[in-house]
Formats: structure tokens, sequence, C-alpha cells
């Protein structure tokens, strides 16, 4: 039997022989401080929003506008990101995204109204887009040529890097202006992408399927043309949908704790600061730590088994955190739907780029973006004609219908190779 990770390949500059391993692990160290720096880079501006609120003179609903600059410029980028990786490759697509997002954080400090805040906020978006896409896109890739589902090991690390973030900004957000602040991150950023964007484009040729790599380099229209993709019908295309709504639920069910948790602890429950905070920071936790233990849950439970296991465990735990009569019931309904939703994206979005690649990658991004974006609004309101307890409640109802979704596509499969 083959070995799985012995995978062997000609790699340029190399001897005929060599196996893919090595580059294999340092592509994937690479990815994965990618995915940290994502993370860490948008927590950094989150907890900065208070600051450049007071800074630009914007009111509560001029910085709400703005803000959706950011989910604007994803949604705009995310489906041409999937073409650029088709044409340039995800790893050159990567670094060059990474490099305008490191660039681009820095500006919503520079900003003086809420005008000038949205457009730069505008530019945030695409950056932050096109890198989450081509990212992923690569890490489809990858888990294809390891064979192994380490896909949720790169959305581990987002969560960590965005923990690490959240608290470095806190620390430092009373002694730092937002411009120092912002820059200091800004020069960070740039620094880690110069020092680990070349192992990145060193080894791009260790994340091609076996199928690609069995191609000679040296036959006629293959030396630099990009692999053909495989042909797309009605029904991938249905099926990468699927995904993307069930990415969608799992991506709602985040931006409403993120946004109302603290919210509905304090509000409802009468928790002091502390408790309140708590509440989101043990749901990223446990997300995080789930990812961890997704590469092991995958393989022994299979991805249809985790999807529907995941959402289950995320519809009871949000039901105990949205109607627990107590505040440390509802924390550890958090903690729970934390784990449930924890690995339920990062399948989804594999999944469908392992169906249709980068553009599969792409659209179940996009919608699972759309479900970060329209969950606080549609929390709010719900709140505001209901209460915000059974507002809360819909969150079950999503990770429940992720659940039946998993289960509906459990017959999707890979297509064959063009060939």
């Amino acid at each position: 039997m083959p070995q799985l990770n012995k995978l062997r390949t000609v790699l340029p500059g190399g001897r005929d022989g060599d196996t893919a391993a090595p580059s294999s692990a340092r592509l994937r160290i690479a990815l994965t401080v990618f995915f940290a720096l994502d993370g860490f880079v948008f927590a950094g501006w989150v907890v900065r929003i208070p600051a450049v609120k007071h800074q630009t003179g914007a009111s509560a609903s001029t910085l709400g506008l703005a803000l959706l600059g950011v989910s604007a410029g994803a949604v705009i980028t995310m489906m041409l990101t999937g073409r650029l990786c088709r044409r340039f490759g995800s790893p050159a697509v990567t670094v060059v995204c990474a490099v305008l997002l490191s660039l681009s954080i820095s500006l919503p400090a520079q900003t003086h109204s809420a005008l000038a805040l949205g457009l730069v906020l505008l530019l945030f978006g695409v950056a932050y887009g096109g890198t989450n896409v081509a990212m992923n896109s690569l890490a489809v890739d990858l888990v294809a040529a390891l064979r192994r589902p380490v896909m949720p090991s790169f959305h581990a690390a987002f969560s960590f890097g965005g923990m690490a973030g959240a608290g470095l900004g806190g620390l430092v957000a009373g002694s730092l202006s937002p411009a120092t602040h912002l820059s200091l991150l800004a020069g960070t950023a740039l620094l880690v992408t110069a020092l680990t964007g070349p192992a990145l484009l060193r080894n791009r040729h260790a994340a091609e399927p076996p199928a690609r790599k069995s191609v000679p380099a040296s036959a006629p229209g293959t030396a630099s043309a990009p692999a053909s993709a495989p042909r797309i019908d009605g029904g991938a295309r249905r099926t990468v949908v699927l995904f993307g709504v069930i990415a969608l639920c799992t991506a709602y069910g985040e931006g409403a704790l993120a946004e109302w948790g603290a919210l509905h602890l304090t509000q409802d429950l009468h928790a002091g600061p502390g408790p309140a905070a708590a509440g989101y920071s043990l749901f990223a936790l446990t997300m995080a730590i789930g990812r961890l233990s997704g590469t092991t849950l995958l393989e022994r439970l299979g991805q249809t088994r985790t999807l529907v296991a995941g959402g289950a465990t995320a519809a009871v735990g949000m039901l105990f955190g949205a109607l627990a009569p107590t505040v440390w019931l509802a924390l550890a309904g958090f903690a729970l739907a934390g784990l449930g939703l924890a690995n339920i994206f990062p399948v989804a979005v594999g999944r469908a780029g392992a169906l249709t690649g980068p553009s599969g990658v792409a659209a179940a991004s996009t919608l699972g973006y759309g479900g970060m974006l329209v969950g606080p609004p549609v929390i709010g309101f719900l709140a505001d004609w209901l209460s915000l307890p059974v507002a809360l409640t819909t969150v079950t109802l999503l990770a429940a219908v992720a659940a039946v979704l998993g289960y509906a596509a459990r017959g999707a499969t890979q297509p064959p190779a063009a060939e």
C-alpha cells in the first residue's frame, strides 16, 4: 500500500526520487502561520473599533454603515478570488492578499470621518475576503495531497490567532493610540508575511493532488499552464450551494454570539462585566479546542457524522445558552455551542473545494460570510419584536438545519480528475 504522506514527486531544483513529505510539512506550517496571522490581524482591528468610533465622531448608525464596508468588500472579492486562484495559483494569491491585508489594517486609524472609514474598510474587506478564499483553496489542495482531514487544524490556528490578537489588543489599548497600535500590527503582519511567504511559494507543488503530479513536467503544453479543472455539472453546483448553506448556518451562530452574547448575559441574566465578557471568550476557546481535535474526529467519525454531531451539539448548547435561567448554565451552553460549531465551517468549505476547486471555496465562503453578516441584524430585529433569548434560539434552529443538511449531503464525493 502507498505511504499516505510519502507522495513521490520531482520538485523544481530537487533530485529525482525525493519524497514530498518534507515540503508538505513545510507548506502546512507556513499555511498555518497565515491562518493565525489572518485571525490576529482581524481581532487587532476589532478591539480598536470603539477608539476609532470616537476618533471619527461617528454615531452608532453611521458606524454600522461604515463597518458594512468590511463585509461588502469581502463578499465582492470572494468570487473573483476563486478565478484568480485558478489563474495564478492559490499560494501567490494568498501572499499578495496578505500583503494588502497588512497594509490596509493601518488605514482605519488615519480616518476622521465615517465616510473615509467606510472607504478604507472596503479595501480592508477586499484584502480579508481574498486572503480567506486563497488560504482555504490552498488548504483544500494540501488536504488532498496529504490524504488526511487536516482542514480543522488551519481554522484552529485562525481561532487562536484571533484570541491572541484580541488579548494583546486589549492589553495595549490603554497605553497606545489606535494609530500606533494598528501601525505596529501592520508592520508585524508584513514581517511575518515576508518571512513565511517564500516558504509558501517554494513548496507550492507539495499541495498538488497526486493526479496532477503524475503529469510529466515536459509534457507539451503543461509546463506553465495551470492544471485543468474538473468539469462541473449542475449536481456539483447544487451540492456546493448546499455546503455553502451549512457554512452560513455556522457563521450565523458565530456572528450572533459575538454581537449579542454579552448583552444577553447582562440584560437578561444580570451578569457582571466579568462573566458577560467570559461568554464569548468561552465560546471562542472551545471552538479553537474543537478545531484542534477536528482531524482526529474526522478520521474516526468521518465527515458526515462530524457535521451531524456538531450541528446537534451546537443546537443543544445554544438552547441552554439562550434559555437557561442562570448565568453559569448559559456560559456552559455557550461553551458547548462552540464545541459543536467548531468543525462545521471548515468541513463544509473543504468539501465544497474538493468538489469544484477554488470556485467552490469561494462560493461556500461567500455564503458563510453572508451568514455572519445577516446574523446580528436578524437577532436585533427579532429581539425588538419578541425578546433577545427567543431571538437567540434561531442559532439553535440553524445549527439543527446544518446537521440535517450535513446528513443530506452524505453522498457528495469529489469528482474524478480531468483527463
